[in-house]
């Protein structure tokens, strides 16, 4: 029963969309250039090739300098303008309209001239926010927090990986020791590639990344066929080796929506332990199942128990194709 929900998750993920990481908002940055002025880029998701209708709505008395620059990435269309306002946007709410057609959220980062920013994510249900005078460490701190618990919870290959690895692995200790190598690997490349220590091509990351969960997903069969593979038998080696490759995932994550200048530490510090925050959640609730469901004591067959496995690994697969062909 365990794993037939567990298939069932795989399958919905997968109906859900045909992209592995579902984290894909729409991205609005201001910057400010000068006194009441600001540079403005709007990053708007499409659907096939079409734009997706969603406009950003800036409070009274905001003038538009110059026209929209349009750019069509593949997967998105990036616009840049300029605008200007007396008394610049200080107290003053923007708001984004149609954010409850086609768009999940919206990140919003507004850099002021003097290298602090705010960040903001918002929804369908609340898709304004007031513009602060400054952001102090707190404000920083709960904003990527909060990012880091949200893009592990959306980042479906992330959370196939460790579902992956706890179809594996038994034993609080040998759990224990799996996660926190994958968790100090994940860092490690994080915190490099995003101050610049390390820069590899977002593409082919994203496909090693697919790779790996279809590797353990594989191992996971071998397992339940009564042979054991490295992931069995040395967990955290594995954990550690493909969790260097989910930092660098974590890391274009994170440049999206860019650090504060003058709080880098406090923000990419936060937003890792938001990530850790995100993934213990979610090993719990699989946990938490596993446990009730063991206790119900319910016998399967050999080919229901195997089901899950096969799923991740084929949806996977898809990925892997799916990125490949997109290099």
């Amino acid at each position: 029963m365990f794993r037939r929900l567990l298939l069932a998750l795989v399958l919905l993920a997968g109906a859900g969309s045909v992209h592995a990481d579902v984290f894909r908002p729409a991205y609005l940055e201001l910057r400010e250039s000068g006194q009441d002025r600001y540079q403005v880029m709007w990053k708007v998701p499409v659907l096939g090739d079409t734009r997706l209708g969603v406009q950003v709505v800036f409070p009274d008395g905001t003038t538009q300098l110059t026209p929209p620059q349009r750019v069509f990435t593949g997967s998105a269309y990036v616009e840049r303008w300029q605008v200007a306002r007396a008394g610049g946007f200080a107290g003053q709410t923007l708001r984004i309209e149609g954010i409850e057609r086609g768009v999940s959220d919206v990140i919003v980062r507004l850099e002021r001239a003097d290298g602090s920013s705010q960040v903001e994510r918002l929804l369908p249900q609340r898709p304004q926010f007031v513009v602060l005078a400054a952001s102090g460490a707190i404000e920083v701190a709960g904003s990527y927090l909060a990012l880091g618990v949200q893009h592990i919870l959306g980042g479906v290959d992330h959370l196939l990986f460790v579902l992956a690895l706890l179809l594996i692995v038994r034993g609080g200790r040998r759990i224990f020791m799996t996660v926190t190598a994958f968790t100090v690997a994940h860092s490690i490349t994080l915190v490099a590639a995003t101050l610049g220590w390390l820069r590899i091509p977002a593409p082919p990351v994203e496909a090693l990344i697919a790779l790996s969960i279809v590797f353990v997903a594989a191992e996971a069969v071998r397992g339940l066929r009564g042979k054991p593979g490295l992931t069995a038998r040395a967990p955290w080696v594995v954990a550690f080796s493909f969790g260097l490759l989910h930092g660098l995932g974590f890391a274009s994550a994170l440049a999206e929506v860019g650090l504060p200048q003058t709080a880098i530490p406090l923000a990419l510090f936060t937003f890792n332990v938001g990530v850790e925050i995100g993934q213990l959640l979610f090993i719990a609730a699989v946990l938490a199942g596993r446990a009730a469901l063991v206790h119900a004591r319910m016998p399967l067959p050999q080919w229901v128990r195997v089901l899950p496995a096969y799923g991740i690994g084929t949806l996977a697969m898809f990925w892997v194709l799916e990125r490949v062909t997109a290099f």
